[in-house]
């Protein structure tokens, strides 16, 4: 998760988001190299006293700063239609996860098992003081890691946007319509996110939470949460 001060990205937990950290150093080391380039040829125009009265046109220095720009944004662009093409892909998702945006919280369905789906609302700081502020839910997503995991997100009400940042997860939930994207996780861990769309007054009140375990955690986890469903059944 962010912490202060923190001006990077965060730590990746999922192969996607380290190719868009590679993306960005690479293009950010671009940039560094025309910046210096540029501050260097106006310190020189600033300072030099030269003149040519005779200079009336330079056709080879002209076709020089039209190539170089072109040929910097090939390397630019290259390695980011790889990437947008890197992030549609879909390989055989093991899970399907179901989240439906909500003014002002989040529904989950597990599609691949019967009668799992629960809603995540975000949890006071004053319930308890072990809590991030403004981070905490009171039901996590439960997700296995190492597996490809498929996500499809929707709304009921406004325009949402699931976003996990350290998986490298950004998908909009618009209502009617249903999108879909793919991740994996590759450590255990706790990760945060939340609503990256103005979506109403307490737009900043919809976090979301997802808690990666081994996949022996996870069917056990699936296991209880059924028998729970049963007793509640049985009892009512």
């Amino acid at each position: 998760m962010a912490t202060w001060s923190n001006l990077n990205y965060q730590n990746s937990a999922s192969p996607l988001m380290e190719q868009i950290i590679f993306f960005h150093d690479h293009t950010l080391v671009i940039l560094i190299m025309i910046t210096i380039l540029v501050a260097y040829l106006m310190m020189n125009l600033f300072f030099n006293n030269y003149i040519n009265r005779f200079l009336l046109e330079g056709q080879m220095i002209e076709l020089i700063w039209t190539i170089l720009p072109a040929i910097t944004l090939i390397f630019i662009a290259l390695p980011s239609l790889r990437l947008l093409y890197l992030l549609d892909e879909l390989n055989n998702p093991l899970i399907t996860l179901k989240s439906i945006g909500h003014q002002w919280y989040w529904s989950y369905e597990y599609s691949d098992f019967n009668n799992i789906e629960f809603d995540s609302y975000m949890i006071q700081s004053s319930e308890n003081l072990n809590n991030f502020r403004l981070l905490d839910v009171d039901n996590r997503i439960i997700l296995p890691m190492n597996n490809q995991i498929r996500i499809l997100v929707t709304a009921t009400d406004v325009i949402h946007s699931w976003t996990i940042p350290s998986l490298g997860v950004k998908i909009d939930a618009n209502p009617g319509r249903l999108n879909q994207t793919s991740f994996f996780i590759n450590r255990p861990g706790i990760y945060y996110g939340q609503c990256s769309e103005i979506c109403g007054a307490n737009h900043s009140f919809m976090p979301i939470v997802i808690e990666s375990i081994p996949m022996k955690n996870f069917i056990n986890w699936i296991n209880n949460y059924s028998l729970d469903d049963w007793k509640q059944v049985l009892v009512s």
